[in-house]
């Protein structure tokens, strides 16, 4: 613990509602804890706030002291933003209430929710949140990110459908932003990270969702090309109501796989429709018979089970280091690379994912929010996972080798959530023409760049100062 944190318990230890966890604590071990089994830091004070109360404490003693502060919610910050080195860690996870106005079909979440916290009670009244994919989540990173899934073509992204935002600034203020109050604020949080407070609380807006069609298959060998080909020419005709997602693997040893398939590379697909289940069942009907997929099964099932459903493959403590990008189309030789990569991909819970926005995420202005520009819709993530630390070496630099070849057929920006912690020099691409406004909010709510650990948007005071490090 430096001393700079020492003054923060000090100034906390006698007025605190929560847990103050030094590594002396019998609890900080478990407590210092994030997702990316990448990242293990050391943090000097882990505050688990209780209260809004205890956020403006630890922000205000933070900013007096001038010590390094992360923000946590459920940890999943694949840079490990999560966490710093001898600081202070904002933990939220005691903060999860919300209530559900299901007349109103709209929601208020504290903002240490994980999406599980919000599913499970959104979902007692037939409504949903678009939100991602893996309900360990936290709802607040990803919601400032932008936040993809299922949902987000018929819905829009989770930003896009958050009504206001209640926050603690840098000075330990407690404000809203909403399109009455701190209009600026509300476009930025929308898009442009942890940038700017600590969120409490989110007011969204829910959908009627309650159950949805499942289809899933795979294609190996020769009909990978087919098959993606195929994909990338529909898309763009599909209708909202439809999410096919393809995921570009060696296919695991399970018993939902052909026994003949297993421990190949293959495109595993998997297609979700929600809404008319007669529509839904031609959709899939068509979109299995495109290529010649294998292992088909079909399925309705509950969204809470859908929510869940990639959970076991992305667990707390596994090696994550992703590069993803955008682009407007995908050509056949871009195609090809990514299936010919799949030789040499050194561990088999790697996954090339690929999907496609367009939809309600696409009729969003690009100056609406700071997320910004939506208009090249697919979405590549390259996904390195593994278990071994001796393992990193290998895996990180297929995954960069593979980025390099396929960059040259992007467009600019990136998806700030699928960024891993060696790219700050791509936040700027992430906002482009976005980035001086983006200044401008920073240096009004923000000036000294107290909230820094993540895809850091400097302010004019600070720029882009070394003090940044968390101890890498």
């Amino acid at each position: 613990m430096d001393e700079a944190t020492r003054e923060v318990h000090k100034s906390l230890a006698a007025r605190f509602h929560g847990d103050l966890l030094r590594p002396n604590d019998p609890l900080y071990e478990t407590a210092r804890g994030i997702w990316n089994g990448m990242v293990a830091r050391m943090p000097g004070l882990i505050a688990r706030c209780a209260d809004i109360a205890d956020v403006q404490a630890v922000v205000r003693a933070c900013a007096s002291s001038e010590a390094v502060a992360a923000v946590r919610c459920g940890g999943h910050s694949l840079a490990g933003y999560s966490t710093c080195e001898g600081g202070v860690v904002i933990d939220l996870s005691k903060m999860r209430e919300i209530t559900v106005d299901r007349a109103a079909r709209h929601a208020r979440f504290a903002g240490g929710s994980l999406l599980r916290t919000v599913d499970l009670a959104t979902q007692k009244e037939g409504l949903a949140f678009p939100a991602g994919v893996v309900s360990h989540t936290g709802a607040s990173g990803l919601i400032l990110g932008g936040g993809f899934g299922w949902l987000t073509r018929l819905h829009g992204l989770s930003c896009d459908n958050v009504e206001g935002f209640t926050l603690v600034t840098a000075d330990g203020s407690l404000i809203r932003a909403n399109g009455r109050e701190n209009e600026d604020l509300f476009w930025a949080l929308r898009g442009g990270g942890g940038n700017f407070g600590v969120v409490t609380e989110f007011e969204v807006n829910l959908h009627p969702v309650s159950s949805v069609q499942l289809g899933e298959g795979l294609c190996i060998g020769d009909d990978i090309s087919t098959l993606l080909r195929r994909w990338r020419d529909y898309m763009p005709e599909s209708p909202d109501n439809l999410r096919w997602s393809l995921s570009l693997r060696i296919t695991p040893n399970a018993k939902n796989i052909p026994s003949e398939c297993r421990g190949r590379p293959a495109v595993m697909q998997a297609g979700v429709w929600i809404g008319d289940a007669e529509k839904g069942g031609l959709c899939l009907d068509h979109i299995f018979s495109m290529g010649n997929t294998v292992g088909v099964t079909r399925k309705s099932m509950s969204f809470l089970e859908l929510q869940t459903m990639a959970d076991h493959e992305f667990p707390h403590g596994r090696r994550y280091y992703t590069k993803s990008g955008y682009f407007k189309t995908l050509s056949d030789h871009v195609l090809d690379i990514m299936a010919e990569s799949l030789a040499t991909v050194p561990s088999p819970e790697t996954q090339i994912e690929l999907a496609y926005l367009g939809g309600a995420a696409s009729r969003v202005a690009a100056t609406e929010t700071a997320f910004g520009d939506r208009s090249s819709p697919y979405v590549l993530n390259l996904l390195g996972n593994w278990s071994e630390k001796s393992e990193d070496a290998a895996n990180i630099s297929w995954v960069r080798n593979l980025f390099r070849s396929l960059r040259p057929s992007m467009t600019p920006g990136v998806y700030i959530n699928f960024m891993s912690g060696d790219e700050d020099d791509r936040t700027r691409e992430a906002y482009h023409e976005r980035w001086e406004r983006l200044i401008a909010v920073k240096s009004r709510y923000d000036p000294d760049n107290c909230f820094r650990l993540n895809q850091n948007i400097p302010s004019e005071k600070t720029g882009l100062r070394a003090s940044r490090t968390h101890g890498k």
